[in-house]
């Protein structure tokens, strides 16, 4: 994309993102007919009450205050500003009339596609040449986005709040932009939008280069008729298009049911969760997809509630869509005959069990001369449970007058001969919810893994990243999000995802989440900057659905360098990067604010639970001391920790001699690095 260059002295320096807009050298005269105001000039007081920049100066340009956004938190800052004699209300432009507000395209540079603006002012400079101001609407190109722009429809564009001054001659014709409601069922949104040559939907924003909904007030109104279209396509309900783009009161919950992917042991989920305890929202993790079964058993201890799939995450989205089908052929969505009670399917008719066991009390014997015949159906999978090479939707089938040792797994196809027991399976699993269907996902959170993107790997995929199999996840996430429509979304990711092949995956991320009209925005923080003891600079995208507030990043407590680790062309995603600098931040943490408090321990310790055998040194020591519960209340005061916590897990992995013998030769001062001892 061009840049904009700084062709006069008037003309400002702005973002490599936004559009050249061609200022000087245009092959008309201003002084033609063709080009011209029509009508009375607006009389001085209304033009000096609307635009009271321009009437601060006899002098062309005046150098004035601009304040910075309240919402991006930047400070204010000065630039120059076309002064004029007079302001119209339309102009004439080769034979055609152009009011206040009308849109055009604009001339751009040779062999370059016309800018797209509104205008919103047209004045007379006090060099008597004829002016307009655009407001630059942005193609899918223009944008962050601009590597994936065939995900955006071709007559989509967004509205931006960039602002300047042009010579009136630039603008080449006419255009017919529509503002229509944002939907996230897109084909409801396509029967909304009127007969036109582009339409908007969304604002764009560089800060933090954000994709949000648009306010809408009495000019947008004038524009575009009030329509009604459907918000969802899971509650089929109508609001006005005023009431799509905004936060809709009448549909907040309270709570909230989250699905984590790529879990670990859920600590992105655990935190989502505390952090809306403060908000007032009870966020529930519900479903956790992991590929690692350590992983899924320790977010089983500590997260009983929820439904723990040890699964690849394009097996899981697999059967997300097949058990979709399955309700679908069941006739179970809105269906009003879903049994009353939750069921555990995995222990489901375990007593029953034991009344079919043979006479001789042998559990899972045999019955001789009888059919296999299906008593229940346990859990649903889609895979190769069985190793056959064969991946399909399997069913775990309990056998009538076996036991749990004889379980197996079948596939769908041979469950023929059982419809009823697959239909009271179903209808179990729906009631009982053990699998997310298309509108029961409030929140999806994720990494998707980053093997191909990190600086560690040699072998990547720089030409074709998405044809790298290790970056594959990154479209079963958005997949997975395309299917269920959640209220919200967060994915974090390595900053390398930014770096990588100019950032060829990121804007793939955001450009996903954009074609399906969500809201986004992309943030890069450090945890330095929030009160962890390292640095960790992590990239962060949010999406919200229409109906909902995109939210912000939350600004850093703590103070960290963090601009050698900025890619110059993500400038603008770096939370905190507009901080006042008299701003009072905490000093970051080190190493000894967080392990000072703990005993040492020896290569041979066992034990696993243990007294800490000393208080509270730190903030962070009496913080990290809590148990999860009183993290929530927890107001920094010494007298809240209970000095009787205890320390887990404070036992380092045994070292061979050797290793130990390595280790102990590092010298315990500062400066070593970690291969200090290695050296053969």
């Amino acid at each position: 994309m061009a840049t904009k260059s700084k062709e006069s002295e008037n003309d400002e320096l702005i973002s490599p993102l936004v559009p050249t807009k061609r200022r000087k050298n245009v092959n008309r005269d201003t002084t033609n007919s063709d080009v011209c105001f029509v009508g009375k000039p607006l009389p001085d007081t209304e033009a000096s009450d609307r635009w009271p920049h321009r009437y601060q100066s006899k002098s062309k340009v005046k150098r004035v205050e601009v304040a910075g956004s309240k919402e991006e938190g930047s400070k204010s800052e000065e630039k120059e500003v076309l002064q004029a004699r007079c302001h119209y209300t339309q102009a004439m432009i080769d034979g055609s009339i152009y009011n206040l507000n009308d849109d055009a395209y604009v001339q751009a540079e040779d062999g370059k596609p016309n800018y797209i603006a509104r205008i919103i002012e047209l004045f007379e400079g006090i060099d008597r040449e004829l002016y307009f101001t655009a407001q630059w609407f942005y193609r899918a190109e223009d944008t962050v986005i601009k590597d994936h722009a065939e995900l955006i429809d071709k007559r989509r564009v967004f509205l931006s709040d960039i602002k300047d001054e042009n010579p009136l001659n630039c603008i080449v014709s006419k255009v017919k932009i529509a503002l229509v409601s944002p939907n996230v069922d897109l084909v409801t949104k396509e029967k909304t939008i009127p007969p036109c040559d582009l339409y908007y939907d969304m604002k764009y924003s560089l800060s933090y280069l954000t994709f949000a909904n648009i306010v809408i007030d009495n000019l947008e109104q004038s524009k575009t008729e009030r329509s009604r279209s459907s918000i969802s396509s899971d509650t089929k309900s109508n609001h006005p298009i005023g009431d799509a783009i905004v936060a809709i009161e009448e549909s907040k919950k309270s709570e909230m049911t989250l699905l984590d992917l790529y879990s670990g042991c859920g600590a992105m989920s655990t935190g989502l969760s505390i952090g809306a305890v403060i908000s007032g929202v009870k966020l529930l993790p519900r479903w956790a997809v992991d590929i690692n079964p350590h992983a899924c058993e320790s977010l089983r201890l500590n997260h009983a509630k929820t439904e723990v799939r040890n699964e690849a995450a394009e097996d899981f989205l697999a059967l997300l869509k097949a058990w979709t089908k399955l309700c679908e052929d069941f006739s179970l969505f809105g269906s009003d005959q879903l049994p009353e009670q939750n069921f555990d399917l995995e222990r489901a008719d375990d007593n029953d069990n034991d009344e079919e066991e043979d006479d001789d009390g042998d559990e899972g014997s045999m019955v001789p001369d009888v059919d296999f015949e299906v008593q229940n159906l346990l859990a649903v999978c889609y895979g190769d449970p069985n190793k056959i090479k064969k991946p399909g939707l399997y069913f775990k089938v309990r056998w009538k007058g076996y036991g749990s040792s004889e379980d197996t797994w079948e596939p769908i196809e041979g469950l023929s001969q059982c419809k009823e027991k697959l239909k009271e399976f179903v209808m179990k699993g729906c009631k009982s919810k053990i699998l997310p269907l298309p509108g029961d996902v409030d929140f999806i959170c994720g990494g998707p893994p980053c093997q191909g993107v990190s600086g560690f790997n040699r072998f990547r995929n720089q030409e074709a990243p998405l044809d790298d199999v290790k970056n594959r996840q990154l479209l079963v996430f958005m997949d997975i999000i395309e299917h269920l429509k959640p209220r919200y979304v967060l994915m974090e990711n390595v900053v390398d995802i930014l770096k990588f092949a100019g950032g060829f995956l990121g804007r793939y991320a955001i450009g996903r989440l954009v074609s399906m009209n969500y809201q986004a925005r992309l943030g890069m923080m450090a945890a330095g900057s929030y009160g962890l003891p390292q640095f960790r600079m992590r990239v962060f995208l949010w999406g919200a659905c229409p109906t909902e507030k995109l939210p912000q990043y939350p600004l850093p407590t703590h103070k960290v360098n963090a601009r050698k680790f900025i890619p110059n062309e993500f400038e603008e995603i770096h939370v905190g990067s507009v901080i006042d600098e008299h701003c009072m931040l905490q000093e970051a943490l080190c190493l000894e604010n967080t392990i000072s408090d703990l005993p040492p321990v020896t290569n041979d310790e066992s034990e696993d639970i243990r007294k800490y055998g000393t208080t509270a040194r730190t903030e962070f020591q009496r913080y990290i001391r809590l148990k999860r519960n009183d993290m929530v209340t927890y107001m920094a005061d010494v007298q809240s920790v209970p000095q009787t916590s205890m320390l887990y897990d404070h036992r380092p992995l045994k070292l061979s001699k050797d290793d130990l013998d390595r280790v102990c030769l590092i010298p315990k001062k500062k400066g070593p690095t970690w291969c200090v001892g290695w050296s053969r």
